[in-house]
Formats: C-alpha cells, sequence, structure tokens
C-alpha cells in the first residue's frame, strides 16, 4: 500500500517547489546579468578609459613631450588605480619614424589580441570571473599626419591595453527595475502554475471523483455500495470512511428493525427478488395485542426483544431470522432442503414457542403460542405465506403450508369482506359524492361540477370505486349505488347555480328502474338545464338503439351528453356522429403527459379539430399542473378539469 500524504504535506511542498524554482529562476538571472555586464557593460567603461589615456597622451604629444615623459604619465594613471593597469604597444608605422622598441615589436607579432587591434578591430578579452582586457586601437587623425608623415587617417598608430576589475562594474537601474517586473510576473505565474497543478490533483479530482462515486451510490439506492478513491490522502481518506461509516449506520438502520437488531422486510424483500428457490415461513405471535393492553407497550417490547434472540437460538444456521412488523416475523431458507424437512421445522419452532415463558418482569412471566404460513419456490413467497399464516389463525393451526386453493379462498374471503362493507356503508349512508370542478379555459372560472362517487370510512378518509365498483357489479348493488349519487346529486344542485355531471354506464342506461328514476327526477326538478349524463363504458355499445333512445329522452329536458374518457374503449369518431353528444372529455392518459409528449399533442389536437367542426365542446380531465393547462389552452380546449384547479370534495 503506497504511503498517504496530507494537505500539510502538498502546501509544503508547494511552498518548497515555488522558493526552489525561485531560488533557480533568481541565481540564472544573476549568472545572466554578471555576463551581460562582463561583455557588454564592461567592455564601455573598458572603452572610456582608453580613450580618456588616449585622450591624455596625445595632449601629452602636443606639448612635445618625450618618451619618457608619456612612460611617466602611464606609470601615474596605473598608480591612480591600483587594481586597473594600462599598456600601450606602437604601432610599425610609428616604429618607422620614430624607431623600434623590442618589447612592441615582441607583443605585435605573439600577442592576439594585440594584433587584432593593430589591424584596427577592438577586442574585449574576459580573463576570469575578476578581471577583462580591453584592446583599443588608436587611429591617426588629420592632425596626427603632421608629426607621423607616413601615416594615414584611420591607420592604427598604436594600441591601448587596458585590464579592469570586475567588480567594480555597475549595472543600470532601469535593467534591475526591468528585471524585478519580469521576476516579479515569472514568480506569479510559476506559483499560481504551481498550486493549480497540485491543487487540481490532489484536491479537486479527489473531491470530484469522491462526489462522483456519491452520486452513483445515490442513483442505484444500493444501500451495500460504499466509497472507494483511489488517491492516497488522509484528510479524503478520512472523509471516505467517515461517509462509509455513516453508510454502514444508514444500511443498518434501513435494512434492520430498530427494537431486535434482527433484518426488516426491506432486507427480506431484497433478498427475495433475486428469485432463488426458497423457504419461507411467517411467524405470527397469537394475541400479541393483549398483551400490550394488559402490560403495558413497554413490556410488550421487552418481550419481542426475547422472542427474537429466542428465534435465532431456535433457527439452523443456514437460514436467517427477519422482524417484518410488530409481532411479525420470518425465517428464511435457501438450502438445498426437502419441503417436509421445512414443515418438522416450522413444528419444531412451534412447540418450542408454546414451552417457553418470556419474562415481564423480575416477578411475572407470562406463555405464547404463535401461528406460521409457510411457502416455497421461487414467486410470490411473502405473500403466499401471508395467505396461509391467516387461514392457519382462521383454522387454528400451529402452521399451513400454502398451496394454490389458498388464494382462491382469499379472494373469496376478501370478497365477502367488501361486500360486507359495502352494504354496511348503503345502510349507515356513507356512499356519498364528491365534486370536483370543471373550468372555462378562457376565463379559468368554474362553471360546472363533476360528482363522483366515494365511501366515507369511520375515521373519514374516502374510499374510492376502484375497490369496490366491479365488485358491487357481481353482487347486485351496483345499480344502488347509482340512484344513490343520482338522488343525492340532484338535492345537493336543485338551488346551486352551477351545471353538474352524473356518471352514467351503459348497464346503467339500460336499465328500466334507472331511467325511471332519472325521467322523474328530471320532471319534478328544474335543473334538467344544468344536468349532464357522462356516458363511460370500456366496452363498445351491444344495444345502441337503445341508448340513443335515452339520449333522445333526456334531451327532451334540456339534458346535454357528454363521452366520457374519449379516445379509448368505444369512444370513438363513429359513435359521435350518431349519439349526438354535447361535450368530449379528453382520455387522462393523454392529457397527463400532453406537455412534453408529442403523440398525445397529435391525437388531443385531432379530437379538438373533428370536435370543432361538429359544434361538439371539449374538456380535458387530469390537468395536474401549470404546463399542461397551458397546453390544452394553446390546442384551444373548452373546459378544464384536475387537481390544479381541485380536488374532488364533499362541499
Amino acid at each position: 500500500m503506497s504511503k498517504k500524504t496530507t494537505y500539510a504535506r502538498i502546501t509544503a511542498k508547494i511552498i518548497f517547489l515555488t522558493m526552489f524554482l525561485t531560488l533557480v529562476t533568481a541565481f540564472l538571472y544573476g549568472q545572466y546579468m554578471k555576463k551581460e555586464a562582463i561583455s557588454s557593460l564592461a567592455y564601455v567603461d573598458a572603452k572610456k578609459t582608453s580613450m580618456l589615456v588616449f585622450e591624455a597622451l596625445y595632449s601629452a604629444m602636443q606639448r612635445g613631450w618625450t618618451k619618457s615623459d608619456i612612460n611617466e604619465i602611464i606609470t601615474r594613471l596605473n598608480h591612480v588605480n591600483p587594481n586597473m593597469k594600462i599598456k600601450i604597444y606602437r604601432s610599425g608605422i610609428v616604429a618607422e619614424l620614430f624607431g623600434e622598441i623590442d618589447e612592441d615589436k615582441q607583443v605585435r607579432e605573439t600577442d592576439k589580441p594585440v594584433m587584432e587591434a593593430m589591424k584596427g578591430r577592438e577586442s574585449l578579452n574576459i580573463e576570469n570571473d575578476e578581471f577583462i582586457e580591453y584592446h583599443y586601437p588608436i587611429r591617426a587623425r588629420n592632425e596626427c599626419l603632421r608629426c607621423h608623415t607616413n601615416a594615414h587617417v584611420n591607420d592604427v598608430l598604436g594600441v591601448i591595453d587596458v585590464t579592469s576589475p570586475i567588480e567594480n562594474l555597475k549595472i543600470s537601474l532601469n535593467e534591475m527595475i526591468n528585471f524585478f517586473i519580469i521576476f516579479i510576473i515569472i514568480f506569479s505565474i510559476v506559483v499560481f502554475v504551481a498550486i493549480f497543478i497540485e491543487l487540481n490533483r490532489h484536491l479537486i479530482q479527489p473531491i470530484k471523483t469522491f462526489s462522483n462515486v456519491i452520486r452513483n451510490i445515490t442513483k442505484s439506492n444500493d444501500m451495500s455500495k460504499r466509497v472507494e478513491v483511489g488517491d492516497n490522502i488522509e484528510e479524503i481518506d478520512s472523509i471516505k470512511d467517515t461517509f462509509n461509516a455513516m453508510l454502514n449506520s444508514i444500511e443498518y438502520q434501513f435494512y434492520n428493525d430498530s427494537l431486535t437488531g434482527l433484518p426488516n422486510r426491506k432486507k427480506l424483500t431484497e433478498k427475495l427478488e433475486k428469485r432463488l428457490h426458497s423457504f419461507l415461513m411467517i411467524i405470527n405471535i397469537d394475541s400479541f395485542q393483549e398483551i400490550n393492553d394488559l402490560y403495558g407497550d413497554e413490556v410488550g417490547d421487552t418481550i419481542l426483544r426475547e422472542f427474537a434472540r429466542f428465534l435465532k437460538e431456535l433457527t439452523p444456521l443456514n437460514s436467517t431470522v427477519y422482524r417484518l412488523h410488530s409481532d411479525e416475523f420470518a425465517i428464511l431458507c435457501q438450502e438445498n432442503m426437502e419441503l417436509n424437512t421445512f414443515k418438522e421445522m416450522a413444528a419444531f419452532v412451534s412447540e418450542q414457542i408454546s414451552q417457553k415463558s418470556f419474562n415481564i418482569d423480575v416477578k411475572g412471566e407470562v406463555n405464547l403460542t404463535a401461528s406460521i404460513g409457510i411457502s416455497y419456490g421461487i414467486d410470490m413467497l411473502l405473500a403466499n405465506a401471508d395467505i396461509a399464516l391467516s387461514l392457519a389463525k382462521k383454522n387454528r393451526k400451529n402452521y399451513l403450508v400454502y398451496d394454490d386453493s389458498m388464494a382462491m379462498a382469499q379472494e373469496y374471503a376478501k370478497n365477502l369482506d367488501w361486500t360486507k362493507k359495502l352494504k354496511k356503508a348503503i345502510d349507515e349512508d356513507r356512499v356519498i359524492p364528491v365534486y370536483q370542478p370543471i373550468v372555462d379555459v378562457k376565463t379559468q372560472k368554474i362553471v360546472k361540477y363533476e360528482s363522483l362517487m366515494r365511501i366515507s370510512d369511520h375515521d373519514g378518509e374516502y374510499i374510492a370505486p376502484v375497490h369496490f365498483l366491479e365488485l358491487s357489479k357481481k353482487n347486485k348493488l351496483y345499480h344502488q349505488l347509482t340512484k344513490i349519487m343520482i338522488e343525492k346529486t340532484f338535492e345537493k344542485f336543485k338551488d346551486l347555480p352551477y351545471s353538474v355531471s352524473i356518471n352514467l354506464s351503459v348497464e346503467d342506461i339500460l336499465n328500466k328502474e334507472i331511467h325511471s328514476l332519472i325521467i322523474e327526477k328530471l320532471k319534478n326538478n328544474c335543473i334538467s338545464s344544468r344536468i349532464v349524463f357522462e356516458i363511460i363504458e370500456s366496452e363498445g355499445i351491444e344495444n345502441f338503439d337503445r341508448v340513443i333512445e335515452f339520449i333522445n329522452d333526456v334531451k327532451q329536458y334540456g339534458v346535454k351528453i357528454s363521452i366520457d374518457d374519449f379516445g379509448t374503449g368505444y369512444s370513438n369518431f363513429e359513435y359521435l356522429t350518431k349519439l349526438k353528444v354535447d361535450y368530449i372529455k379528453i382520455d387522462g392518459s393523454m392529457i397527463k403527459n400532453i406537455d412534453n409528449d408529442r403523440n398525445s399533442q397529435i391525437i388531443t389536437r385531432t379530437i379538438v379539430d373533428f370536435a370543432k367542426k361538429m359544434h361538439i365542446q371539449t374538456i380535458a380531465e387530469f390537468v395536474y399542473s401549470k404546463n399542461v393547462f397551458e397546453k390544452i389552452a394553446e390546442m384551444d380546449v373548452d373546459y378544464a378539469q384536475g387537481y390544479y384547479f381541485g380536488e374532488p370534495k364533499e362541499i
């Protein structure tokens, strides 16, 4: 495993690198400046010195000074600065007139810089880091020709050799200022680049990777995943460990029961979703609510914890115990096993539970019994075991194994239960209409309502028809419900200024009692012109003539007709031309996604265009948002109904 680093080390590394680069840059530029000074500035200084020497000698020669006088001047100049040496060598032209000097001749013939200078070319010789040597050629002027009669203008008459110390050289202030400006700019760039590279590598990228891993865990909803990042940074690693520990805690709470610590129903459900052949038993403590009522919830919780520990002791290692809810537990085995072996295990568990005494306090204890439902296979294990458990309780059996006949019995029991509930709701006058507003799209004002059937339970909650309507048709209660809706809706709206829609199925229309009730209500009430009958049906109309006859009968009283859920079932254009309807209610399945579904838009626009040509008004149901409303308004739909304008209410 590679060694981990920290942001403190990374920061120190950045500081060290930038300081190192700064020093290296300063050193290199200093060397450059030094070299520049030697090759450029020293050259200028040496040339100026040489010209001053020449002018001094020239002035002396004009006064007629002798050779010894001139040598004395040179000696004095050398004494002015002991570190600077000045030498003068005469050229061959001067030697022809005034005599040769052996030293001058030797230097002219052996010293290459002097030889170059005798040809008229200046030369700068850098001997070392301390001294430079400059050779300045003395060229003949017009006034020099009076004495040097054998020379011409610009001929070299001699060479001044100046040796100067380097440490006395001066650097230009402008160059120093420019250097610092450039240095600060370069230094800033280097620092920012270093910081960006290091922070991007060790901070931004690890955090980005960390964030992406968290996002993937969130999207997958897989509580078993953990954050893994490949960056060896202690702070990131610490955050990762903390986050994973938090995930461990959340996963434990998500998949485990807080009271007993056992895996919960969610964990069992995910286990079963793997579709492995399994054996499942659901264990329900009999009459546990009585213990809670008698001893209190605290004692009940203590018993449940002890019961959970006891089940774990009874369960083989190849099985897992779960707490589903309240007083219900489950044991799952996904190992190879015979059904009889699992049944024997269920019998053993049931027997051990009945023989066990559970403490309620230091002085008392209680005995429990349990009912067990068993299922096995791959599919529907929870539902099937639950059905077996219900029948085991009903038949007072210790345990039952699910088979297909139980599902039918369960369905019968469910239907019987709903039939009793439905009859009781009718007897207790709890079948009520609720009303949902329908608005004019252009004005957004309520102009009518739809009357919808509900059952009010004892808690004041509404039960929708989807739970009982089909069953009511099988047990001959359906028409009774329709009569209640007609009676109560007419009564409700007799003094209100609004129109109201009442749903009728073709079965209602063909029923003589309902037909007679409707005609009676229309004759004896003054609200006929505000009544709309919405014909609902998912299949085609077989008795078409009878339906048209009904429509003609009610229209005599000013009633209007609407086709509900247009676009589904029999509701098609062929029927519209025969039924003489006033409204088309466009099915909610097309309206709910109309703001972003192009196909829904095309179909709806076709319906609206057809309705306009037939002089039929359109109603869009399931208008639940502003976007949906704006889209149907754009399509010139006449009316809108849905939760965007109001939910169904009794008042």
